[in-house]
């Protein structure tokens, strides 16, 4: 999944994307180093990040997903709002998947929106929101709570109709270091639920801080953790730069293959 943000105050800044020949030379990019899904999304949800209103999101949104949608129609498109009203109108210009870093906790709309829509969903654990998730966050056994989460998210999901999702444990969204590294180290307990698991570590502030580095120079660590990731169980990394992602992917598939013979 290739990470286009049309947003000017993502934490990346050289992922940020500021007009029309930019995001399609970007899509072109990922599509040909590999990507399988596009994440488009237009508010940023860093940690302190200022929300931005469903009105704004979608002056952003609108254009590019349209452009995307009509230069790339096999690709396909995810959305990463947390805006009912968003997604209702993504899914109507082509969007294929949601991907909602709240879980439907911060706009009441959205789980009936997604569910209308008939279309994958991401189901992302967060704690807090984005404007003060990282103010000291605490748990008393996280993969405890998370399972706990997920369960009755997940029962929700299908009381409304919604059964293709796809779990996202949220690394940096109300996590320290070492929540984390604690989840990442037990990833594969989210397969007991039997639905995708999506992973999105790329040059995140854990990294940055581990390594002494800024996001600039914080791809190497990714790539390390994305394999460690898929090792354990990740069907889907969400990723700035695609090309590294996708030998990391090959690279794990040729290792599990090989037990295989």
């Amino acid at each position: 999944m290739g990470i286009l943000n049309v947003t000017p105050d993502s934490f990346y800044a050289k992922s940020r994307v500021n007009d029309s020949e930019m995001l399609l030379q970007k899509a072109q990019q990922m599509i040909d180093e590999g990507a399988d899904i596009l994440d488009l999304g237009s508010q940023s949800t860093r940690p302190g990040a200022q929300r931005i209103s469903a009105d704004v999101e979608w002056q952003l949104l609108e254009p590019a997903l349209k452009e995307v949608r009509a230069t790339f129609p096999e690709m396909i498109i995810s959305v990463d709002t947390f805006y009912g009203e968003i997604a209702e109108k993504a899914v109507d210009c082509g969007a294929d998947i949601i991907n909602d870093v709240s879980a439907g906790n911060l706009d009441e709309s959205m789980l009936n929106a997604v569910a209308q829509a008939r279309c994958p969903y991401v189901l992302m654990h967060m704690k807090g929101e984005p404007g003060t998730m990282q103010h000291a966050p605490e748990y008393s056994n996280i993969m405890e709570e998370m399972w706990t989460f997920f369960r009755e998210k997940i029962s929700q999901l299908n009381s409304l109709g919604i059964h293709d999702i796809i779990l996202d444990p949220g690394f940096g969204f109300g996590k320290t270091q070492s929540h984390n590294m604690e989840i990442l180290r037990n990833l594969d307990q989210l397969n007991g639920f039997g639905f995708p698991i999506l992973a999105g570590l790329s040059r995140k502030k854990t990294i940055q801080n581990i390594l002494s580095v800024g996001a600039d120079d914080a791809l190497n660590g990714t790539t390390v953790l994305n394999t460690i990731a898929l090792m354990n169980g990740a069907a889907i990394v969400r990723v700035h730069d695609v090309r590294e992602a996708k030998e990391a992917v090959l690279l794990v598939n040729a290792v599990r293959a090989s037990a295989l013979i």
